[in-house]
C-alpha cells in the first residue's frame, strides 16, 4: 500500500523512528485489533491505537454510557450519557482518524460467539471488568491462537500481562480460576482512581504496537504491576504451568465455558 502525502504527514513522527519507518506504519495500517470492553482500559487503548493508524479496530461491548463512567472512560463525553458505548467510541475514532475502520459490535462476548469473533483479528486487548469474561477471553484466544494483552485496574493499582498462546504463560497459569463470589469487592464498592486507567490502557496499546511492528520485548512471562500512590512499577516473573488445565501437559479444558459470577477484581 502507498501512503498519501496527508498520511505521511499524519504519521511522520512514527516514520522518523528507525524501528518503525514506512514498513512499520504499513504493518499498523494492515493490522486488525479487537478491544473487548469500552470502559476505563478500552477508552485510552482505542484512542491511541486509532491515533497510531491501526487499520481495523473491532470494539465489543453491550453497555451504555453512564455518568459514573466519565471519571475514567475518556473516550465518552457528557453528551454520550445513555448512548451505546460502542457507537460513542466509534464516533470518536472516526473524528480522530478517518484512516481507521471501526467494527462496532453491540453485544456481550460469550462462550457461543467468542472464537468466531476473535478469529477475525490479529490481536485482542482485554478491557473487561469481571473475572468470568477475562478467563473467557484467555481461553478463546488460546483456541483461536491469537495474542492477548491483558489489563486490569482497581483502586490505585494496575497490571499488564501479554499472552502468546502456546508459547508463554496464559492467564490460567497465573490465576488458575475465578475466585469465589463475594471474596473480591465489586467495582462499585472498591473504587478506582481515574487516571490509572490511562496509564494501564496506554501500556496495553503500546504492547499491541510492539507486537504488530515486531519490535521490543513484550510483557510475556511476567506481570507488570503499577502502584499509582507510590509511582512504582514492579515486575513479577511467571511461567507456563505444567498442570494448567488449558495450556498444560494434560489439557482439561477443551471448549469454552462461562461462569456467572459478576464480581470483578482489578477492574475497569
Amino acid at each position: 500500500m502507498n501512503f498519501s502525502d496527508e498520511q505521511i504527514t499524519r504519521y511522520s513522527r512514527h516514520i522518523l523512528l528507525p524501528e518503525v519507518g514506512g514498513k512499520g506504519q504499513k504493518k499498523l495500517a494492515q493490522a486488525r485489533v479487537l478491544v473487548v470492553g469500552v470502559g476505563g482500559l478500552g477508552s485510552p487503548a482505542i484512542l491511541y491505537l486509532a491515533a497510531a493508524g491501526i487499520g481495523t479496530i473491532g470494539i465489543i461491548d453491550n453497555d451504555t454510557v453512564d455518568l459514573t463512567n466519565l471519571q475514567r472512560q475518556v473516550i465518552h463525553h457528557t453528551e454520550d450519557i445513555g448512548k451505546s458505548k460502542v457507537l460513542s467510541a466509534q464516533n470518536k475514532v472516526n473524528a480522530l482518524n478517518p484512516d481507521v475502520t471501526v467494527v462496532p459490535l453491540e453485544k456481550r462476548l460469550d462462550a457461543n460467539n467468542a472464537i468466531d469473533i476473535i478469529k477475525d483479528y490479529d490481536i485482542v486487548v482485554d478491557g473487561a471488568d469481571n473475572f468470568p469474561t477475562k478467563f473467557l477471553i484467555n481461553d478463546a484466544c488460546y483456541f483461536a491462537k491469537r495474542p492477548l494483552v491483558h489489563g486490569a485496574i482497581l483502586r490505585f493499582e494496575g497490571r499488564v500481562f501479554t499472552i502468546l498462546p502456546r508459547e508463554t504463560a496464559c492467564y490460567r497459569c497465573v490465576f488458575k480460576a475465578p475466585p469465589p463470589a463475594g471474596v473480591v469487592p465489586s467495582c462499585q464498592e472498591a473504587g478506582v482512581i481515574g487516571v490509572l486507567a490511562g496509564v494501564i490502557g496506554t501500556i496495553q496499546a503500546t504492547e499491541v504496537l510492539k507486537l504488530v511492528i515486531g519490535i521490543g520485548t513484550p510483557i510475556t512471562n511476567r506481570l507488570l504491576d503499577y502502584d499509582a500512590k507510590t509511582s512504582r512499577f514492579r515486575q513479577i516473573k511467571v511461567s507456563k504451568r505444567p498442570e494448567c488445565p488449558l495450556c498444560g501437559e494434560h489439557q482439561a479444558i477443551s471448549e469454552l465455558t462461562e461462569s456467572e459470577q459478576p464480581a470483578c477484581a482489578i477492574s475497569t
